[in-house]
């Protein structure tokens, strides 16, 4: 037990100094829109677009799952997002048929910027939608539907690799089970191929986050209904997966979302709580983590901590051009919120 105990506090002690000359501040907290034209939203996604602006998307209407749900849209310009604008619902010959959820911004290397999101009457029976953008979301393509078995990145953003291979990351849930995958295309998003990650796992796990190390490391993070966030590698740029296992970071069956920055390091986003009785019950914190190596994480801020009454999560995080880095996450499905972190100096 003591042996334990040191080993737990030498490490807390060495990461602790590791990260002891990076320091971030958050510089902003802000809600994104006054006076919504939906009752409830859930599930925010973000993207730099030109000119160093922010987009943000979300889901909204009565309530998740009721078939008014539809992709909103807002943007942050000078310092100011844009009144929310629906940029797709679930209509079927103008009669409201399906609900839309989890949208997912992206953008390529080239410009063009894809909306995923998807439609159904509820997790396990949905479908992959996609909409893109090539004048910064001015105009957005028709909607249609992705090829059959593909559902694109369920929860956060894709990743782009130097040869031009998009990875996105994504998930499938079953009353049996919960099973991770990532969807592949290597032209620019017109096909897409099917790499399983671990398919055998005793985890249940959804809505990964993909990670990038040197060389053809990668790196996904997941939740779980176990208790923690569970983590898969890779060592040749997503072809094939290692098994599933459990991290320190704690998880309460709720989604997170992860970067690596552009200093070699990677930030993640969660609810530091297990689960509790009611399956919103540990969504009342949520708290900012570094780590180094993917394994040895430690928390540096706590975005929200102490209302029970009330949730917070389903973050998204990217870092713009800057050096800032921005997350949206639910705010109590009233509102999204946004802050901005930057590195300071000790």
């Amino acid at each position: 037990m003591v042996r334990s105990f040191l080993t737990v506090f030498i490490w807390t002690i060495s990461v602790a100094i590791a990260f002891g000359q990076q320091v971030w501040k958050k510089t902003t907290d802000e809600l994104i829109f006054n006076n919504p034209p939906f009752e409830q939203c859930h599930a925010s996604t973000l993207v730099e677009i030109d000119g160093g602006k922010l987009m943000a998307a979300w889901f909204g209407g009565s309530h998740e799952g009721s078939k008014d749900v539809r992709i909103w849209l807002s943007v942050n310009e000078h310092g100011k997002w844009t009144s929310p604008v629906a940029v797709a619902d679930g209509k079927v010959n103008g009669e409201w048929s399906y609900p839309l959820w989890n949208p997912v911004l992206f953008k390529t290397k080239k410009g063009r910027i894809f909306l995923f999101y998807k439609e159904g009457p509820s997790p396990r029976e949905w479908w992959g939608m996609v909409q893109t953008s090539d004048d910064n979301g001015k105009t957005w393509s028709a909607k249609s539907r992705l090829p059959e078995g593909v559902l694109g990145p369920i929860k956060n953003k894709p990743i782009e690799l130097a040869d031009g291979t998009i990875l996105s990351p994504s998930s499938t849930e079953t009353d049996e089970k919960w099973s991770v995958h990532i969807e592949k295309s290597t032209d620019g998003g017109k096909t897409w191929v099917i790499i399983p990650v671990d398919p055998d796992s005793k985890f249940d796990v959804i809505q990964p986050s993909i990670l990038v190390y040197g060389g053809k490391k990668l790196q996904i993070l997941c939740r779980s209904k176990q208790g923690a966030v569970v983590e898969s590698w890779s060592d040749d740029n997503g072809k094939t997966w290692g098994k599933l296992n459990a991290t320190t970071l704690m998880n309460p069956n709720s989604g997170t979302d992860a970067q690596t920055l552009k200093n070699g390091t990677h930030m993640i986003v969660y609810n530091p709580t297990v689960p509790g009785k009611e399956w919103f019950n540990g969504r009342y914190k949520l708290n900012v983590a570094l780590s180094e190596d993917g394994k040895n994480w430690a928390d540096i801020l706590k975005l929200e901590d102490g209302d029970t009454k009330k949730e917070f999560s389903y973050p998204a995080i990217i870092q713009s051009k800057d050096g800032k880095v921005h997350i949206t996450y639910t705010f109590d499905r009233r509102n999204i919120k946004h802050v901005v972190l930057q590195q300071v100096k000790k």
